[in-house]
């Protein structure tokens, strides 16, 4: 049984194209957590939890669609860069010493794949993420930034459904880069391109950009 001695406020459900959102005030850590069991893994909404806040979104078709093309853009690069890659999805990941929680857009292990590879991550013990995407269309009530950064996520990917936003952590907190630590070029422009080429065809938008990144990489490799 979920304790109910506790205040709970709730605001009313934002309705848009995008996300519903619900969100919960003064909820305990361990409310929070009999929540998540009893909502089980099979479902679409995603929870994250800072601090006594709980917020429940419900992902639409605009939403979804967004995170599985950036997802493509992200899993492309990595590929013709011959990078390696863990893909987490929006695995819950739980910190229960700085009473947060969260079930992003997508995480992935890349700079540190070779040292989560193989097993069940476990924060207590392995890295943060080394980046994660998410889309905020609709207003969120979690500072995302301030959550993110108290994990130690090197890398936070932000689309507003018009703008990317790319912040990289320094000394504890979030600064807002122009260029990917993680793919060291100016990509926004590209992704932007991406997007609007994998609405209508995600296949030849994903071809497209696989050549792309194969000339850049020649181009380099010629200046070298």
């Amino acid at each position: 049984m979920i304790a109910t001695a506790e205040k709970i406020t709730t605001i009313p459900t934002e309705i848009t194209l995008a996300e519903q959102r619900v969100v919960f005030y003064n909820i305990s850590w361990q409310s929070y957590e009999q929540i998540l069991a009893a909502l089980g893994n099979n479902r679409s909404s995603r929870l994250t939890y800072d601090q006594g806040t709980l917020e429940i979104t419900m992902p639409l078709e605009e939403h979804e669609s967004g995170v599985r093309l950036i997802e493509l853009f992200i899993r492309v690069l990595v590929e013709e860069l011959e990078l390696k890659i863990k893909t987490m999805g929006s695995t819950t990941l739980n910190r229960p010493d700085l009473q947060k929680g969260s079930e992003p857009d997508d995480c992935y292990y890349i700079q540190n794949q070779p040292k989560v590879a193989g097993k069940i991550v476990d924060l207590k013990t392995d890295p943060p993420p080394d980046l994660i995407a998410e889309i905020d269309i609709t207003h969120t009530n979690i500072n995302k930034l301030s959550l993110y950064a108290s994990m130690g996520v090197p890398e936070f990917w932000r689309y507003n459904g018009k703008i990317l936003r790319i912040y990289q952590l320094q000394n504890s907190q979030y600064v807002e880069v122009e260029n990917s630590p993680t793919f060291s070029w100016e990509i926004k422009e590209r992704l932007y391109q991406f997007l609007a080429e994998g609405k209508l065809d995600e296949v030849k938008a994903s071809k497209s950009l696989r050549l792309w990144v194969q000339e850049k990489v020649q181009n380099l490799e010629k200046t070298e």
